[in-house]
Parts: C-alpha cells; structure tokens; sequence
C-alpha cells in the first residue's frame, strides 16, 4: 500500500511554563496518496500537540482538519482510523478509506451587468475549470471565483457582486451543485488626471497619460502611466491614487447602507432591509456617477546626481569613470549628462543635452559631445565632436536617431599623420530586449549604423560607412545557456590615409576576439604596424553551463579580422574556457584563451564585468 509520510519536528517555547514544550505533529496518512493525502500532512503538520493535553482532545482536532482536508478534494465519505505510536502524542497515524469521490453533478455559472460585454470576461468564462462530472475540487471554485472578482476590480467594475456564490454537496448521493451569479453593474471610466507637486510643465506630463477621460477604466493603464513618469528620472516619487473610494463607495455594504439611508453603518443592511427596499438601496447606489477621477503625487528628483564607478578589464586595465547627471534642469524637463572615463590607453569626457518633444519618453533633441585622447598600440588620436540629433522610440522597441556630427581629429597611425575635419550625417537604428538584466536568460540586441561624408560640404574625406552588430541569449532548460554574436562594419573610400583611427576597424580583445589583445589585429604597413582596415567581421558562439550557486562554466570560439579587401585573406581564430560569476554588481567573466596562429603567444586572459548587452 501506498504511503505518504512527513514528519517536521520544530522546539517552540510556550508562554505557559506548565505546558513544557510543544512538536509540531508528524503526520502518516496511508490508504490514499498524491495531493489529498498531502493536503492532510501539510494541515495537520501544522499542530502544536500540548504533552499536557489528553490524547482524545487531540484526536479530535486532528480528525476534524484531516476531513476537512480532504473534502477539499471531493471525499466526503471518508472513513479514518488513528493511531498514536508514541505517548508524548508526537506522531500520529492515519489509515484513510476515501470512499466514493464527490463529483460535480450541475453547474451554473452566470454574468449580468456591463461585463456580459466585455470580451476579457468572455474570455474566462469559456476557460471555466467547473465541468459536470470531475471531481469536486474546492481550489479550483475559489480559484475561478477569485479569478471573476479580480478580474472585475481590474477592470473597473467597482459595483460588482455576487448574487449567488455557493457549492450544494450531496455526499449521501456522491454530488455537487455550483452555483456563480456575478452582477458587475456598470463600468466605470477615468475621470480627469489631477498632478501634484511636479516641478515640470502639467502639459507635458498629460501626454504620457495612455488614456483619456471617459475611456473604460483599466488598471493595467494606471501601471503604464506609474511607468512613464518614472521613466523620465524627473521624479525621485511617483504615487497613482485612484479616487475609487469616493466614487464606488457600493463596493462596501456597510458603506452604501450608510449613504442611502443615514443609518448605523455597523448594522448589516440584510438584516434591517430585505426585499424591495434592498434593490431599491443598491439601484440608488449605482445610480452614481460611474467616474474615476486620478489623483497623482509627485516628489521632483534631486537636481544634481553624481555617481563613481571604478573597474578592470584585460582589454583596458583599470579603468574609473564620475558621471554627473541633471535629470531636469528647467521646466520643459530638459536634462544634461556629464562624463568622464580614465584608462590607460584612453581618457574620454562626453555629454549629452536631451531636450523632450511632445512624447518626451519617444521623442526628443539631443545634443552630444566630446573630448577623446587615445595612445594604444600604433594609434595616437585626439578627437573633439559634436552631434545634432533627432532621436525616436518606437512601440515596438527599435530607437532611431538622425544625426549630424562633426569631429575634428588630430591622430598618428603608424606612419601616417593628419589631422582631419568631418562633416557628415547619420542614422542608426538599435533594438535590446531581455529578461533579467543583470543575468539575461533570454534577450538579443540589433544595431545598424550608416554614415556618409563628402567635400562637397566642406568634409575633409569622402566616405560610406556602415557597422552591425547582433547579439542573443538563450537557454536550454535551466541550466544550459548559449551567447551568440556576429557583427563588424564596412567603408568605402579613395581617401583612406584622411579617415582618422576612431572610424578605422580594429578586431581583437574582451569583446571581439578572445586570445589576442585589444585592437590589435588589423591591417599592417610594411614595418608591421597596424593601419587599421576598411572592413571588419567578427562572430562568436558561446556555450554555458551551470555549476552551482551563481557560479557557470564557459567553452566558447571567437573568430574573426579587420581587413581591406573583402572578403579577408585569413580569419584569426580563438577559442578557450571560462567561469562567470553572478556577483551583486553584475557578471564577472574570467576567461583563458588560445589564439590558433600565435605561437609566441599561446594564452591569453581575459576579465571583465558587466552582462553581455
């Protein structure tokens, strides 16, 4: 015979030092298994056998929860026998007979009010569990109940109630009859948006409302507008407060007996009013003005925000960079973000000045610039830009920018120097999406940039360029994980020795290609110097295994070049092992690689920190 069988022992001191110590009860159940017999074991597990009580008043409350148990299941004929094995009361024995399952034998399940209309009500109607002739499960009534009434309080129906919500059991007869009569009454609609305490123009801030007064009220619609607001940093708090209260006030009875009549609202309004006057009670109710006015409150985020952060990669070496952020700057909400970046082989300050337009989370101006010193390898450059930018986000995620950069740049690569003035414009578009940022267990990134410069508007060099990049996580089950990666770039031009380092193609490093250093695979002059190329291709493909904890084993291959002819003459390849770990502040990636064609140099490390994209 089948057995279920848990015993959970836990020392709890009693207020009454009379009483000694209690045990939580260790429960057999045998005669019946799978989840009512489990259903018995976790209630009764619950109990706290007092050594001082006697054995009959404990066996009576372990029978009564253990058919209480197991009615829940549709088995209400059956017959138990308890046993005690020890005299302290601590365990107990339970052979069930189940007896005949109650099984559902009529159900009637019906919807009035404004909700008959609504296509989500529709909807869980048709996916009603209760069927004739299944067994009575008492989970999948209140299931299915709690599903109809959240869904009316999502929805707005603030009227709603049940005229009939009840289960008849026959257990002489083995049946069930269930019986659901939900009544929506009306549905109510938004009302005007009030903002409080926002340091930002009230105009703007209406055009991230996604509804309009009179639109069907949607819960889910005040989720987005909490999202939008505090998607614009501009607020250091962001409450919705829907003035429901005021409005719906039928959704108590106490309330709206207190309200229609002026009486006690303590009475119960069945009791002291039945027939006629009930219905004539709650029609006066729901007469009311069915509108939901929202109330929102709003903190301003502090004006000036610093942030430092120090970190290592065997591309960089250490590396630091200070940030200092205005998240609004005047009433319009435009913002400013300041940077600075220290490494070893580069120093960057950059900024932007973000000026919202109409749908300040989709649309805006953006004004970029910077200061950039580079000395690595074979390339010295010092570069100055600016960029004019109409930036969009489109519902389906793709960002789009147009944009018209200038860039002077005063640089030595290898033999070779200049220095250059660029005039060009360009567009990109991008799209990231993923679950879980910090440790994606599902996501992809896309960008695609196109640029062009020419004389004729006063540019020093004349050129096409283009880079992508595509990037994608997937799992396999839980514990197996795959990061793919291809992208690289492409130029064409007949004044190459004018394109300055910064828009010349380097392969090789943390992110490009393990087993070889940073930007250093690229065409070389006849001294062995690199020049950089026209193009670039690089792909990778890497595969994840779980360990333990937060910690995964990596094998990957990397393979790729910078070149000036396409397609290129060889592809360097690399491949090796790794470890990441899932630390607080992000993935720290430790990865040992062997470049195929260098012989002098074997092995490479590589260490870095942050998520793929």
């Amino acid at each position: 015979m089948r057995q279920v069988k848990v015993l959970r022992m836990g020392l709890i001191c009693l207020a009454l030092p009379a009483a000694g110590h209690a045990w939580a009860l260790g429960v057999t159940v045998k005669g019946l298994s799978g989840p009512p017999a489990e259903n018995v074991v976790n209630i009764l597990s619950e109990l706290e056998p007092d050594s001082q009580a006697t054995r009959a008043r404990l066996d009576g409350v372990v029978r009564n929860r253990a058919e209480q148990a197991l009615q829940a299941f549709g088995y209400y004929n059956a017959k138990l026998a308890t046993h005690y094995p020890d005299a302290d009361n601590r365990r107990v024995v339970i052979d069930v007979e189940p007896g005949e399952r109650t099984r559902i034998t009529q159900v009637d399940v019906s919807l009035e009010g404004d909700a008959r209309q609504d296509e989500a009500f529709e909807k869980v109607m048709r996916s009603n569990p209760l069927k004739v002739g299944d067994p009575l499960l008492h989970s999948r009534y209140d299931g299915f109940k709690s599903k109809m009434s959240t869904l009316a309080l999502e929805r707005g129906y603030f009227n709603s109630r049940f005229r009939q919500q009840r289960i008849e059991v026959r257990p002489w007869e083995e049946s069930a009859r269930i019986f659901l009569d939900l009544d929506s009454g009306p549905r109510y609609r938004f009302g005007h948006v009030h903002f409080q305490g926002s340091q930002i123009e009230p105009h703007r801030l209406q055009n991230m409302v996604p509804f309009e007064p009179g639109d069907p009220y949607l819960a889910g619609d005040l989720a987005t507008l909490n999202q939008n607001l505090g998607q614009t940093d501009w607020f250091a708090g962001v409450a919705v407060r829907p003035r429901v209260n005021e409005e719906a006030a039928s959704t108590a009875p106490s309330q709206w007996w207190s309200e229609s009549t002026g009486r006690d609202t303590t009475a119960d309004p069945s009791s002291v009013l039945g027939g006629p006057g009930l219905s004539m009670a709650r029609e006066l109710t729901d007469s009311r003005p069915t509108v939901v006015p929202v109330d929102i409150e709003l903190t301003p985020a502090d004006r000036h925000q610093f942030e430092v952060g120090v970190g290592y990669a065997t591309d960089v070496g250490p590396r630091t960079q200070f940030s200092w952020t205005m998240p609004w700057l005047n009433r319009y909400g435009h913002s400013l973000t300041n940077s600075l970046y220290l490494s070893a082989p580069e120093q960057r300050f950059s900024g932007e000045y973000r000026i919202p337009l109409e749908n300040p989370l989709r649309d805006s101006y953006r004004v970029r610039y910077g200061l950039q010193n580079v000395d690595n390898e074979d390339t010295k450059s010092f570069e100055s830009s600016v960029q004019l930018a109409r930036h969009w986000e489109f519902s389906n995620g793709w960002i789009q920018d147009l944009y018209w950069q200038t860039t002077y740049e005063d640089f030595t690569q290898a033999d070779q120097d200049d220095a250059v003035l660029l005039l060009y414009p360009g567009i990109s578009w991008s799209r990231t999406r993923k679950r879980n940022p910090i440790f994606p267990s599902w996501g992809d990134k896309q960008e695609l940039t196109l640029e062009w410069s020419d004389p004729s508007w006063g540019s020093d060099a004349r050129f096409v360029r283009t880079t992508f990049n595509s990037q994608w996580v997937r799992m396999l089950g839980s514990e197996n994980r795959f990061v793919g990666r291809i992208g690289g770039g492409a130029m064409a031009t007949n004044t190459f020795d004018k394109i300055p380092p910064s828009l010349r193609f380097f392969a090789g490093g943390d992110q490009s290609i393990r087993g070889y250093s940073y930007e250093s695979l690229s065409p070389e002059n006849d001294d062995g110097e690199l020049l950089g190329g026209q193009h670039m291709l690089t792909s990778s493909i890497e595969y994840q295994r779980h360990l333990t904890g937060n910690f995964w084993s990596a094998t990957f291959v990397d393979t790729g070049n910078a070149f000036d002819e396409w397609w290129p003459d060889e592809l360097k390849t690399g491949a090796g092992v790794g470890v990441r770990w899932i630390s607080p502040v992000g993935p720290i990636r430790f990865d040992i690689a062997h470049p195929f064609d260098d012989e002098e140099d074997s092995w490479r490390l590589h260490f870095s920190i942050g998520p793929e994209f």
